[in-house]
């Protein structure tokens, strides 16, 4: 099968109320899966006895009692999520130069990392110009649909 069949097969589940998609041809078998992405806060277990039971529960050192919890800040600058999962490579082979590095000026299609997917190579391009300020992701980490990948200002 080939990449633009699968990226606009990977496009219709995603737009979609179909959840999960499975093809066979006489060159390969592909399974799509949409998944939702869910956020689960679950507190360790050492605070959450004593709160469940009614007691209070000690705040950590430098939190005075009763203070709102700090959230860490967001990340300001636009934030390059990836396009699909499988796994996260800055450079092209192993051993060859990184497309971007943090300080990288970048222009808008330009490469900024692969994706591998299914052994297939996927040149990923900034969707926007300018400078790298963060890098989110290790080399060779797996990574999921949407998750963030860098951050551009």
């Amino acid at each position: 099968m080939d990449l633009r069949k699968l990226k606009t097969l990977i496009d219709l589940v995603s737009e979609s109320n179909v959840s999960e998609l499975e093809i066979t041809e006489a060159d390969g078998k592909v399974r799509i899966v949409k998944s939702n992405p869910v956020t689960v806060f679950q507190a360790p277990a050492a605070t959450a006895l004593p709160m469940a039971l009614g007691t209070a529960a000690a705040a950590p050192p430098g939190v005075a009692a009763g203070a709102p919890p700090v959230e860490p800040a967001a990340p300001t600058g636009h934030v390059v999520k990836s396009p699909m999962v499988g796994t996260f490579y800055l450079s092209s082979s192993p051993g060859s130069k990184a497309f971007v590095e943090v300080g990288s000026e970048v222009k808008e299609g330009e490469p900024i990392c692969i994706i591998e997917a299914m052994k297939i190579m996927n040149e990923i391009e900034t969707d926007k110009s300018g400078k790298v300020t963060k890098l989110l992701c290790e080399n060779g980490q797996a990574v999921e649909f949407g998750q963030p990948l860098f951050i551009i200002e």
